[in-house]
């Protein structure tokens, strides 16, 4: 059955909601004035670590770095 409902502007622009959803957050950090932006800067960034696993048992992680956003 075929719907004549209207499609979301983000789907009829061939983005998932993830990535309307991140260029719309990226908009609102970038409009705030200091030192509400470079607090919410500091937030986006993502901490983590990465460890290769042989024979059942990680080996030695080695940390990464990694911006949400380019």
């Amino acid at each position: 059955m075929a719907s004549n409902a209207a499609v979301p502007f983000w789907r009829a622009a061939g983005m998932t909601y993830i990535t309307y959803s991140n260029i719309c957050a990226n908009l609102v950090r970038n409009c705030l004035k200091e030192p509400y932006k470079s607090e919410a800067l500091n937030r986006e960034k993502v901490h983590f670590s990465v460890a290769k696993w042989a024979d059942g048992k990680p080996q030695k992680p080695s940390d990464g770095y990694l911006s949400l956003l380019p």
